[in-house]
């Protein structure tokens, strides 16, 4: 097990299904004038699915235009559409729309989409310069940490068993044998050999624990932690080298971009008359 921060992924629900599915009079008007400009690929119950968002589907789901599919997959990208429309029909037949979560996603999916859209428009013409790069380089690397540490655990379900293990380290028994034989962890294998990481990798009561060590030091006290109790011992430290300029440059350009974009975004809030009820 690795004590590393879970950041729950977001599943991204297709805006333009969501978008379908919550389809306003005025989306719909929009639809209509759009379906004038070509001929739709096909039609379910008498609505048009139009090649302009025929287009835009594939796209989205595969990443190229349908152009650059065979016939077969522009065939089967054209069922999945068709199916969806028929289950978007359905689930306003069924009343979906109007449960509360799912009125909820649908707003949050219409949220997304807008907000993706201004965001776009706005960065056009704000591309980040060299010197901001650079500022944004040296901001972060100075907000990096100074090492890296390399360190063993032995992970317990107690804090009386953890106990036991500090008391056997105590009379010389060798960590990495305590490790194997009694650790919860799939680090056991190795005697609990965690390798080199940062203190930003773990939860934060167990690197505050790491960073209180010095080499070939363990913990005297066990470490509690939402995994279990763990003693720990610290094996060495290392400088940790900045990763180059360019190596980072793409990451860089993503970070300056989302300064630009909350800026703007908090100076909208400026203007803006909002009354918080809690």
């Amino acid at each position: 097990m690795k004590y590393r921060r879970i950041v729950a992924p977001v599943v991204a629900m297709t805006a333009l299904l969501a978008l379908a599915a919550c389809q306003k009079k005025e989306g719909a008007d929009a639809a209509a004038t759009t379906a004038s400009k070509s001929p739709p690929v096909a039609t379910v119950n008498g609505k048009p699915i139009t090649t302009e968002f025929f287009e835009f589907y594939v796209k989205t789901v595969t990443g190229k235009p349908s152009s650059e599919l065979t016939a077969e997959q522009r065939t089967q990208v054209l069922d999945n559409l068709i199916r969806v429309e028929l289950i978007a029909e359905q689930a306003e037949k069924d009343g979906a729309t109007k449960e509360a979560d799912t009125a909820a996603l649908l707003e949050l999916s219409r949220l997304n989409v807008l907000q993706q859209a201004v965001s776009e428009k706005y960065l056009k013409d704000r591309k980040p310069t060299e010197q901001e790069l650079r500022a944004e380089y040296e901001t972060q690397v100075a907000a990096l940490p100074k090492l890296e540490y390399h360190a063993r655990h032995v992970l317990v379900a107690t804090e009386a068993f953890a106990t036991k293990v500090v008391e056997r380290l105590g009379k010389g028994e060798k960590f990495a044998d305590i490790a194997k034989r009694e650790s919860m962890d799939s680090s056991k294998g190795n005697g609990g050999d965690l390798g080199w990481f940062t203190p930003d990798r773990m939860v934060k009561p167990f690197s505050d624990a790491v960073i209180a060590l010095k080499p070939g030091e363990y913990t005297k006290q066990p470490v509690q932690t939402q995994y279990g109790w763990h003693v720990i011992q610290l094996e060495e430290t290392r400088d940790l080298a900045a990763p180059p300029f360019d190596q980072v440059r793409q990451r860089l350009e993503q970070v300056v971009e989302n300064k630009k974009f909350k800026n703007y975004a908090d100076e909208l809030a400026k203007t803006a008359k909002v009354e918080k009820k809690i």
